[in-house]
């Protein structure tokens, strides 16, 4: 353990969670940053460049882009989409934030502890990438080491909070990519700004108050904006914060305060465990997915695909598919018949229809056009889901499922989830994989040329002398 380990395991031993949450921020260095931290950092770094790109074309993001762009304000960060016209730091991150996330393509927390319901933390890399992004180019001179030493701040602070907040949070209905997102874009924006003691506690308290984020905004338009929003408001209390700007210094603490009012309550043991201490992008590790929707999807299509293919079963053979699993993902995963992209999202039977249809989920696939397809339409209503009490006698740790085709032939083939599923720790994304993932999500937007300066760029973002450049590598003029 490093001497910055030590000091923050005392710290958040002795203090509050704030106290120890602004304690972490002011005190880490990027030296104190495991090696391989910084490894899975740079590639949910990459992940994130191709992420802003894909999500730039969306109609969500167009919007906002304009908005932003009508507006105007003091030349603080590159908008998106529109190539050298820059905005305030706060509106540029919120249309970053938003269309990282536009495609629910973005990275998800894992988690070991059975009480969670397991992918449904957060998505912890677009909210302090995004107010990282926006605030290097405010401030100008940030070189790439203490670039990632703010999005990594920023990304611990806001696993650690997910983790230790009670499910409730989320079973009651909140966003927790939205709430807790808004604590990781302030702590990269406020490492930053280098903020530190009652400032750096008052601007947790501001975050406190601007975290929000509704579940049943989940389909719309409205569930990446949270992510923006997120990304904004973190960047917005960094900012109030240092000039002066007060709040109460222990909110996240005590009978008022986030945990209670938002989670149910804080897991005590967990606590313990301090900032910094143990890395939570390292363990328990994060997920880098393969596919455009929910995560609680994955392993469902992963199987999907699977026993298409093993069989060989066309579109013509399938009579109906039938896909057994427990409230952890039939809950969340609400739209039985998915009408646009961003239901599909949602949708056991959209995306196993794609497999079905095509063998493949990705950007295209995900698309109204696809989606609302004949040929799409007609399959989805083939594919049904079923509550299966075994499944849920299992427990919510893992997500489990499993799928019964039925062939036309008379033939049933069947099988269970691997737990191991692609993009997950134990089974990750290889470079290889990551960088072509990076290229599908530009594709139809950047060129070849442009995007391997994304991937170069992002791959060698230590060595760069400022980091801010890094949205020159992702931005373009919008037709």
């Amino acid at each position: 353990m490093t001497a910055d380990s030590n000091v923050f395991a005392a710290v958040s031993a002795g203090l509050k969670t704030t106290a120890a949450a602004a304690a972490f921020v002011e005190n880490v260095s990027f030296d104190s940053i495991p090696v391989e931290a910084i490894r899975i950092g740079t590639r949910c770094l990459l992940d994130g460049l191709g992420l802003y790109v894909a999500g730039s074309e969306e109609h969500s993001v167009r919007i906002l882009i304009d908005e932003a762009e009508e507006m105007g304000g003091r030349p603080e960060a590159l908008l998106l989409g529109r190539g050298d016209k820059k905005v305030p730091a706060t509106m540029a991150a919120r249309v970053l934030g938003t269309a990282g996330h536009a495609h629910d393509w973005d990275d998800s927390q894992v988690s070991h502890d059975p009480a969670h319901v397991y992918g449904l933390l957060t998505h912890p890399t677009i909210p302090p990438l995004s107010a990282a992004l926006a605030m290097a180019q405010r401030l100008g001179g940030i070189d790439g080491k203490a670039f990632m030493l703010a999005f990594l701040t920023g990304f611990e602070v806001e696993c650690k909070i997910s983790e230790w907040m009670l499910p409730q949070h989320y079973l009651r209905g909140m966003h927790s990519s939205a709430t807790v997102g808004t604590f990781g874009a302030y702590a990269a924006a406020a490492k930053l700004l280098r903020l530190n003691r009652d400032r750096l506690r008052h601007g947790f308290g501001i975050a406190a108050s601007f975290a929000a984020g509704i579940r049943c905004n989940f389909g719309t338009m409205t569930k990446p904006l949270h992510v923006g929003r997120a990304a904004e408001n973190g960047v917005a209390a960094a900012l109030l914060a240092a000039r002066g700007f007060t709040a109460d210094p222990d909110a996240l603490d005590g009978s008022w305060g986030f945990f209670a009012v938002q989670g149910g309550g804080v897991s005590a043991g967990k606590i313990s465990q301090g900032f910094g201490k143990t890395w939570s992008i390292v363990e328990p590790g994060v997920s880098i997915k393969p596919y455009p929707c929910g995560v609680l999807t994955h392993p469902t299509i992963d199987l999907m695909l699977k026993l298409v293919t093993e069989h060989d079963a066309k579109p013509n053979d399938i009579e109906a598919v039938r896909v057994y699993a427990g409230t952890n993902i039939l809950k969340p995963i609400r739209y039985p018949v998915a009408a646009n992209h961003l239901q599909a999202k949602f949708s056991l039977p959209a995306a196993l229809a794609m497999i079905a249809l095509a063998r493949k989920a990705g950007k295209r696939e995900f698309s109204d056009e696809f989606v609302g397809d004949a040929p799409m339409q007609a399959m989805q209503r083939r594919i049904s889901t079923e509550f299966d009490p075994e499944i849920e006698k299992m427990g919510f740790d893992k997500m489990r499922s499993r799928i019964v085709i039925r062939l036309k032939d008379g033939r049933a083939v069947e099988g269970s989830a691997d737990e191991r599923y692609r993009g997950g720790p134990k089974n990750p994304l290889s470079d290889a994989d990551l960088e072509a993932k990076a290229r599908s999500c530009c594709d139809g937007v950047l060129d070849e040329k442009r995007q391997s300066v994304l991937i170069d760029a992002a791959w060698s973002v230590v060595q760069l002398h400022d980091a801010g450049k890094l949205m020159e590598a992702i931005n373009y003029v919008s037709k």
